[in-house]
């Protein structure tokens, strides 16, 4: 039985004539919107008030953006940006047949284009431990053992929005099989390795939901979060075997068969393991 190869030219997202709206803008705000009423059901199960709902958002959002953004620049991108510091906090890059929006001679306004997931795993669980001492008064773990659910949901959100992009997709598959990405200038078929992640992220996500919902696992401080980090950076790890290099240089560290990314989830997926099998513990009552 073969397989015809999709050709993936989508559109970069609405076009209002004078502004685009990303897909993959979109793709963030859906992510955010739900995440924000699952968590509001979580909240109210765990009888803490609404308000510090809003609170909680304005911690990730914030640490999410400045995590994904530092760690692009230092894990992935420094031998660029260490010469191009003002591009870190800007939205700009340096384009000598370019404008600044008509003003400014020799730079164009691009947006943040490089992210990265592993910043956020390290931002995110930093700012919430400032969250969970000032305003829940609650262990660190607790907070996070809740919002990993909606983490998991997001990333398949985050994959789709790459997915759209163009962006983040695999090796050719050697056959008629996979995605010709036309936007990207492919002409061969390639992994989707956009949506393998996006997928293993829902069922996490599913599976994570169940947990809380229909098992005492929420009553063990650790364990969820736990096995968000021991799953999702596992799934990362594997399926990094089938992506191109995101950086030209940096794609094998060890004995040239690991890239950056699966080395930076090798202690993110122990991290995992310790939270599930020898941190967590009952809740007192």
């Amino acid at each position: 039985m073969s397989f015809l190869a999709i050709e993936w030219n989508p559109s970069i997202g609405i076009d209002l004539g004078f502004f685009v709206i990303r897909w993959y803008s979109l793709m963030f705000v859906a992510a955010f919107l739900l995440g924000l009423r699952l968590m509001k059901k979580i909240y109210i199960e765990d009888k803490i008030p609404e308000e510090k709902l809003d609170i909680l958002f304005m911690y990730v959002f914030i640490s999410m953006l400045v995590g994904m953004r530092l760690g692009d620049v230092f894990f992935y991108s420094w031998s660029y940006y260490q010469n191009h510091l003002l591009e870190i906090f800007l939205p700009i890059k340096e384009s000598v047949n370019d404008s600044l929006f008509g003003l400014i001679e020799g730079w164009k306004f691009t947006g943040f284009t490089g992210f990265a997931s592993h910043g956020a795993a390290i931002g995110i669980p930093i700012a919430l431990y400032f969250y969970a001492k000032k305003h829940l008064q609650k262990p660190w773990l607790f907070i996070l053992d809740r919002l990993a659910i909606m983490v998991a949901l997001a990333g398949f959100f985050i994959r789709f929005g790459n997915f759209f992009n163009s962006e983040i997709y695999g090796k050719e598959t050697g056959s008629n099989f996979g995605v010709i990405f036309k936007a990207a200038g492919e002409t061969a078929a390639r992994h989707p390795t956009q949506l393998y992640e996006a997928f293993s992220y829902l069922a996490l996500f599913f599976v994570m939901w169940h947990l809380y919902w229909k098992t005492h696992k929420k009553q063990q401080i650790g364990f969820l979060f736990g096995l968000f980090m021991a799953v999702l950076w596992s799934l990362r790890f594997f399926i990094e075997f089938l992506k191109e290099a995101q950086v030209e240089g940096r794609e094998d560290w060890v004995l040239n068969s690991l890239n950056t990314g699966q080395i930076l989830s090798v202690p993110l997926v122990l991290v995992g393991f310790w939270l599930m099998f020898i941190k967590s513990k009952k809740i007192a009552n």
